[in-house]
């Protein structure tokens, strides 16, 4: 039966659609950790208190993506270039959501409205990272090979997820609410649209590799399209909703530390 776990393990056993898939996610890690330190950099003086809850979060980004690369070389794997369609961060800049890396590269502070933006791209983001680790961590907490590094990388995504809720909230009551709900809801519809082509694309990428029948792609493909088809009709809409967190100043402590293997 076709499952998610079922497919997963299929990814994970194969080396090369395991290369594939570690390198494609430290990738979008690195990208992740760099943006957070460039803007953490960049805070305006008004909100300079929060720089080191942006750090963190880069930090956690670039350590995530340190454990994809850790995990590819206890296989005595090397990465590979990330095909260009299956980079998510790439396609959502193109798409004009976050900061440009034109404006991060620049030497001149950011407004408020800037981090508003960033924080309304991030929650948007990380309501996906933050799912996407729970289903793995739901079939592969107790892995091997992968169950650590998955467990931390969850709770990370998740603390991630709080900090932007209570941010956010902090912002509207402020007199940003009008701005943060338009742009987290133009964050959310067009980040489904690049979650759709770039799972598609990354699944035919798996197909190649793994050498699946037409039918079974059409299948799996179908499956991606019929969730884009639930998110763009009423699923975006848990992306924009905000609520303060249980956990207050998740990223106000220190970086919990890599695994040892990293």
């Amino acid at each position: 039966m076709l499952s998610a776990k079922s497919l997963f393990q299929e990814i994970l056993d194969h080396d090369e659609s395991f290369r594939l898939f570690c390198s494609i996610a430290a990738g979008g890690e690195a990208q992740g950790g760099w943006e957070n330190a460039r803007i953490a950099v960049l805070v305006p003086q008004s909100e300079r208190a929060l720089a080191p809850k942006i750090a963190r979060h880069g930090a956690d980004e670039d350590k995530h993506g340190r454990i994809f690369a850790a995990l590819l070389t206890r296989r005595g794997l090397d990465p590979v270039p990330v095909p260009p369609e299956t980079d998510y961060t790439m396609l959502l800049e193109r798409r004009g959501i976050g900061l440009a890396h034109d404006r991060l590269k620049a030497d001149r502070p950011l407004t408020v409205q800037d981090i508003v933006t960033y924080l309304a791209h991030s929650r948007v983001t990380e309501q996906r990272a933050s799912e996407q680790m729970a289903l793995l961590r739901r079939h592969f907490a107790d892995h091997p090979d992968i169950g650590r590094a998955v467990k931390m990388i969850s709770d990370d995504e998740d603390d991630h997820l709080a900090y932007c809720h209570e941010e956010l909230l902090r912002f509207a009551r402020a007199g940003h609410g009008r701005a943060i709900q338009r742009t987290l809801r133009e964050s959310a519809l067009a980040e489904i649209r690049v979650h759709r082509d770039v799972s598609l694309a990354v699944m035919a990428c798996m197909g190649r590799i793994l050498g699946w029948s037409r039918p079974r792609a059409a299948f799996l493909a179908a499956g991606i399209h019929a969730v884009h088809a639930w998110e763009r009709f009423a699923g975006w809409r848990r992306m924009v909703s905000l609520t303060m967190p249980e956990r207050r100043d998740a990223l106000g402590g220190p970086e919990t530390p890599a695994p040892e293997f990293v």
